[in-house]
C-alpha cells in the first residue's frame, strides 16, 4: 500500500498563488493578510490535507508544546487509566493534551522514558515513580518544568505530589475488624519497597499495636518475589497452626489473589481490600475506597499551579479514603 508524502508550507503556497511567508502569517495569526488571500489559503490547505507543525514552529523559537506527560507503570492496571482521565479532563479544560507512557513498573526503564518525554518540550511531567531515586530530574525541575509526583513522593527530589491517606485507610479497615472481635488479621501485599505498601503496612500494624497485638510478622505476608503470587502468600497463613480470621490486602492485585484463596478454602474468613475494582459490589467484597479521578485532577491542577507560580513552596496533598462495608468485612470471627 503506497503512501503519499505530506503536504509543505510551500505546496499551499503554490497552490494559493501566494508567497510561503504569505501562508505562514495565516497560521500564525500575525500579520495583515487580506481575508480574500487568508480565504484562498485556507481553502488550498484543506485541499491538500496540510497542518502546520505548531510544535515545531514552537520549538525553533525556545519554546515548549502544549503537551503534559503522564508516566505511568504497569498498563494493564486500571488504577492508572482513571488516574489518567482525571488528569486529561482537567488539562483540556485549560487547552493542554496529555501523553501517555509507560514504564511497566521497571525501575530500570523510567529514566530513558522520562528522558524521551523531556526531548518533546513537554510543558510539564507528571510521574508515578517505580525507581527509588529521581534526583535525574533535579537539573529540568530547576529549567521550569513542573514535575508532579502522582501516588507516592518521588526520592530524593523536591516536587509537588499527591499521594493517598494509605496509613489512615488500613488503620481504619484493621480497627473495623478488631471491633467485631477480630485478632489474628493477616496483611497480604507487595512490593515492599513501595511507599504505597509500606504506608497501608504501618497502618495494619498501628491498629494492632492500639490493642496490645505487637507480633504481627507472623500475619504478613509482604514478598518482593516475583513469582509468588498473592494466591500462595494467603495459602500460606492458612497452613499455619492458628490460621487468621480476617484477611486485608494491600492493593487490588493482592485483593484478587486473596478472593480467590478464601472462595475455595475458607469463605468464612472476613475479608477487606484496599483499591475498589469492578464487581467489587456485585461480590460483596468490602473495600477502603477513594476518588481515583479526582487524584488525577489533583495532580494537573497541581502542575498548572506551578506552571503560574514556579517558586511557590512544594507541596504534597494527600486525598481521602473511606472504608465501604459490603458484607465480607463484616463477618464476625468464630
Amino acid at each position: 500500500m503506497s503512501t503519499q508524502s505530506r503536504a509543505t508550507l510551500a505546496d499551499v503556497a503554490r497552490l494559493a498563488g501566494v508567497s510561503s511567508k504569505t501562508v505562514s502569517r495565516v497560521f500564525a495569526d500575525a500579520g495583515v493578510v487580506s481575508a480574500d488571500t487568508r480565504e484562498r489559503v485556507l481553502g488550498a490547505a484543506k485541499r491538500l490535507r496540510f497542518r502546520p507543525n505548531n510544535l515545531a514552529r514552537s520549538l525553533r523559537r525556545g519554546g515548549v508544546s502544549n503537551t503534559v506527560a503522564f508516566v505511568i507503570g504497569d498498563i494493564t492496571n486500571p488504577f492508572y487509566f482513571h488516574v489518567a482521565a482525571g488528569i486529561e479532563r482537567e488539562l483540556a479544560a485549560n487547552g493542554l493534551t496529555m501523553v501517555l507512557a509507560t514504564t511497566d513498573d521497571s525501575p530500570e526503564s523510567e529514566e530513558g522514558v522520562v528522558d524521551a518525554l523531556l526531548a518533546q518540550r513537554v510543558r510539564a511531567l507528571l510521574l508515578i515513580p517505580v525507581a527509588a531515586d529521581q534526583s535525574y530530574l533535579d537539573g529540568e525541575r530547576q529549567l521550569g518544568t513542573p514535575v508532579i509526583s502522582v501516588d507516592r513522593p518521588a526520592g530524593n527530589l523536591l516536587a509537588d505530589s499527591v499521594v493517598l491517606r494509605n496509613r489512615e485507610g488500613m488503620r481504619e479497615a484493621v480497627a473495623s475488624l478488631i471491633a467485631l472481635g477480630h485478632r489474628r488479621i493477616g496483611f497480604v501485599s507487595n512490593p515492599s519497597a513501595m511507599y504505597t505498601v509500606r504506608e497501608r503496612l504501618a497502618g495494619y500494624r498501628e491498629a494492632l499495636h492500639d490493642v496490645g497485638i505487637t507480633d504481627t510478622h507472623r500475619w504478613e505476608r509482604v514478598d518482593d518475589t516475583p513469582t509468588r503470587s498473592a494466591e500462595d502468600a494467603v495459602a500460606s497463613l492458612f497452613d499455619q497452626d492458628d490460621p487468621p480470621t480476617a484477611i486485608v490486602a494491600g492493593n487490588n492485585r493482592a485483593s484478587a489473589g486473596a478472593i480467590r484463596v478464601l472462595r475455595d478454602r475458607s469463605p468464612a474468613v472476613a475479608f477487606i481490600g484496599f483499591d475498589d475494582f469492578e464487581l467489587a459490589d456485585a461480590l460483596g467484597i468490602s473495600v477502603v475506597a477513594y476518588d481515583t479521578l479526582e487524584i488525577g485532577r489533583t495532580a494537573a491542577r497541581l502542575a498548572l499551579e506551578r506552571l503560574a507560580s514556579p517558586s511557590d513552596f512544594t507541596r504534597q496533598i494527600e486525598i481521602p479514603t473511606w472504608l465501604i462495608h459490603r458484607g465480607s468485612g463484616e463477618i464476625p470471627p468464630p
